[in-house]
């Protein structure tokens, strides 16, 4: 229950997040910002609401997944991308928790690493149905 919650934090954190940005044109800074300020006030005036465990991690989550959203619509525009960078970035949060301890910067650099994956997926896609689309052809 607590890695499902996660997980479908990190997803409406990403969609939200481009969607303030992009389609209601508040900029990636506001809509990140603005968004996890909601999360997180509603996470310190209700405590209480879900286990301790979810109300320290799902801010977290949410503010990290913001990252991921403020992509460019240039570099990723459709939203079953997001969503898969959105359960890349919460499989890398629940993992990595513990390992980028103390470095600063652990959800910025777990959402970069999130961005990327999926930029390198979608690129080996391209690739692959030019080949394929190439193979088909000539033959």
């Amino acid at each position: 229950m607590e890695i499902a919650a996660i997980l479908i934090t990190a997803i409406i954190g990403v969609i939200s997040t481009f969607f303030v940005s992009t389609k209601m044109e508040h900029g990636t800074v506001r809509a990140s910002a603005g968004l996890s300020l909601l999360v997180g006030l509603f996470f310190y005036f209700f405590p209480e609401l879900l286990s301790s465990y979810l109300t320290h991690n799902i801010p977290l989550a949410f503010m990290g997944a913001s990252f991921v959203g403020m992509v460019s619509e240039k570099i990723i525009h459709n939203y079953w991308v997001l969503a898969f960078a959105g359960i890349v970035f919460s499989i890398l949060y629940i993992n990595t928790g513990t390992y980028f301890e103390g470095f600063g910067g652990a959800l910025g650099t777990t959402a970069s690493i999130s961005v990327i994956v999926i930029m390198g997926l979608v690129l080996l896609r391209k690739r692959f149905k030019k080949r394929m689309s190439k193979s088909v052809s000539s033959t």
